[in-house]
């Protein structure tokens, strides 16, 4: 019977600098001489997320974790002076190298997934499997799907998002918000930060739990948060059009693992869908009834199974 691997503290910690004024908080859990994972979290700037490490056997894996460019422990909080996909790509690759880590298995949720195929396209001889939850291309369709699909999922959760805009500034949700959280006046811009992270927070489970949500969201968070999502969108990205999708080609070889919600309306498994028909070879799971979080039950414990799976890769399931 599977069992998560929970109580799981680093065994290491530490920063790295990458120039510019930025540093990178890291940590490492597990056992040092294992087969590494890197695990990228989600946002832009969601920060790492300690619960992850519950579904990596710490007797086998040597787990990665760390802080993207203004998020969580990384310093500047917030900063987007020089924050762009391309130099989270190296940022990762540096990482690896400070490490000694010949190659790892790259997994990532949500934008978290969107960074794993980004380096992975880049880096693709580093990389010996790539494991991909809640999965986001990147794409203009995608966002178009946050400003006008969820709206009409979630009309309660949008109305409060949004009160107090005009209809175009709703239309416009991430311009007005990055308008307002690198805005001078700081309760406004807690208060826009707060709104975003909530409501994409709400849609992210089938069964939110609104006092825990507004517990995680302190203001200090909200703002670092939604400055860098909204920085992100607003530059789609940093990637040209369908670059992901594009260039498949490069990681064919790569071992994947898509697992989706079948209920996650933050990133609706058609992007899932559409990567994995692309991706010959590639193994989607499409989890029912699940929604968009890695705390969702069913979404859990197939991201245990892949990972136990990939302890013996001559038998992880194709």
């Amino acid at each position: 019977m599977l069992q998560f691997h929970d109580g799981q503290l680093p065994f290491r910690t530490g920063r790295l600098d990458l120039g510019d004024g930025y540093d990178l908080y890291f940590e490492e859990s597990g056992t040092a001489d294992g087969p590494a994972v890197l695990y990228l979290h989600g946002g832009p700037g969601g920060g790492l997320e300690a619960s992850i490490r519950r579904f990596h056997d710490p007797a086998h894996y040597r787990l990665v974790m760390f802080d993207q460019r203004g998020a969580g422990a990384s310093a500047p909080s917030g900063d987007v002076r020089c924050n762009t996909t391309q130099l989270l790509v190296g940022d990762i690759e540096q990482l690896r190298e400070t490490l000694g880590i010949d190659r790892w298995i790259v997994s990532g949720g949500s934008w978290g997934s969107t960074l794993a195929l980004a380096y992975a396209q880049s880096f693709p001889e580093r990389c010996t499997a790539l494991v991909l939850r809640g999965v986001f291309l990147g794409t203009r369709d995608e966002m178009y799907w946050v400003n006008e699909g969820m709206r009409r999922l979630f009309p309660l959760e949008w109305q409060r998002c949004v009160a107090g805009m005009s209809e175009a500034e709703q239309d416009h949700l991430h311009s007005t918000v990055r308008a307002l959280v690198f805005g001078a006046d700081r309760a406004r811009a807690v208060d826009a930060a707060t709104a975003l992270a909530r409501f994409e927070w709400m849609c992210a489970e089938v069964n939110p739990d609104p006092a825990a949500i507004d517990a995680e969201l302190t203001p200090e968070f909200c703002l670092s948060y939604s400055r860098l999502v909204c920085h992100y969108v607003m530059n789609d990205f940093f990637l040209a059009p369908d670059q992901l999708v594009r260039n498949i080609a490069r990681i064919q070889h790569i071992p994947g693992f898509i697992v989706q919600g079948s209920f996650d309306w933050v990133c609706p498994p058609c992007s899932a869908v559409r990567l994995h028909q692309a991706w010959p070879g590639s193994r989607l799971t499409l989890v029912k009834g699940a929604g968009h979080a890695s705390s969702e039950p069913g979404i859990a414990l197939e991201l245990l199974r892949t990972m136990e799976a990939l302890k013996d890769p001559a038998r992880a399931p194709a």
